[in-house]
């Protein structure tokens, strides 16, 4: 027969657990440190020798050999990989505070950033967003070929004027222009209500798109204001910024008129949601298409905290590549003659 458990047991029994779990986290990037760390000194050695005594390219196969021979048991000395070796420490050179930034990273990450990040501005933009936002080796790759390092922060705003200095700058970082949306894989000829329908129906790649913080609170979420209805299309909670995101969808080119309208909602949901410990609210409108100077006047004399952007949807063939595919029926009847 088991003990009467004492009072506070389960507590203390929670505690210790989250206690070990943190600790096997820390033992387990501790590792990877080490083992990133070992990485980089292998690979400057190679890059030295070959700089100051000549040595060619061979040298790895030699070292490789010899390398798994004394170590059989662990893996990671092959030749490619110490060709990435060498990689890794001609792209994060010593003296700089990257080698120690490159621990942070497990090694496919960063095999990952060598591999698609030629740009030495841009690849030190990932990694230092990889490691702040945790994103896995997927993720990573994801945002590289979304080219998100050139799109983030670049949204039509006036954050800088209608937020606090702290929270403008959050927001800034957060907003990005255009907002890849090639999942819905949707042609350039849609209507609102089908995008609408579409990143509700895609809502994990749509917050993923997003970035991280952003908790999804509804579509069409109703309001009554003066006793009529309104529907907001999208509306978010960022938990970073502790304030509610309001998102409007315009399938055309941005119109002055919407950014009234999306001023309406942002005053509605500050008095009707917004509780104490909450920000001000922030609009973002996302179209089809804009002219900047007029997304730039339309957001000139608005207090209320609103960003304009763009979204790519899926490439479409040039009319002239389209035209010269064959159809359909053409390729079934081709097969058919084969």
């Amino acid at each position: 027969m088991l003990p009467e458990i004492p009072d506070g047991y389960p507590q203390l029994l929670d505690a210790l657990k989250a206690r070990i779990r943190e600790a096997r986290v820390r033992a387990a990037s501790s590792v990877n440190s080490e083992l990133i760390a070992l990485y980089w000194q292998i690979g400057q050695e190679i890059l030295l020798r070959q700089r100051e005594a000549g040595w060619g390219s061979k040298v790895a196969d030699r070292l490789s050999g010899d390398l798994r021979s004394a170590f059989p048991n662990m893996r990671g000395f092959s030749k490619s990989n110490l060709m990435y070796m060498r990689k890794l420490a001609a792209a994060w050179p010593a003296g700089t505070i990257f080698p120690q930034l490159v621990g942070k990273l497990a090694w496919g990450h960063n095999r990952l950033l060598l591999d698609k990040v030629g740009d030495p501005a841009e690849r030190c933009w990932y990694l230092q967003a990889a490691i702040e936002h945790g994103w896995s080796r997927d993720v990573l790759l994801h945002q590289i070929e979304s080219g998100l390092c050139n799109r983030q922060g670049k949204a039509i705003t006036n954050s800088e004027r209608a937020l606090p200095p702290l929270q403008s700058e959050l927001a800034l970082g957060l907003l990005k222009d255009p907002y890849n949306l090639e999942f819905l894989d949707m042609g350039n000829d849609f209507r609102e209500r089908e995008l609408h329908r579409g990143l509700v129906r895609h809502m994990r790649d749509f917050l993923l798109e997003l970035g991280s913080g952003f908790a999804f609170v509804g579509d069409e979420y109703h309001l009554e204001v003066g006793g009529a209805d309104f529907f907001i299309d999208l509306l978010f909670y960022h938990v970073r910024l502790h304030c509610y995101v309001i998102i409007e969808l315009k399938p055309g080119e941005f119109r002055p008129e919407h950014a009234g309208k999306l001023g309406f909602y942002l005053s509605a949901v500050d008095d009707l949601l917004r509780l104490p410990p909450d920000g001000p609210s922030i609009g973002l409108v996302l179209c089809r298409e804009k002219n900047r100077v007029v997304a730039e006047y339309a957001l000139r004399e608005i207090s209320a905290p609103m960003s304009v952007s763009g979204i790519t949807l899926k490439k479409s063939l040039p009319d002239g590549l389209r035209a010269s595919l064959p159809t359909v029926e053409e390729i079934e009847s081709r097969l058919r003659e084969s």
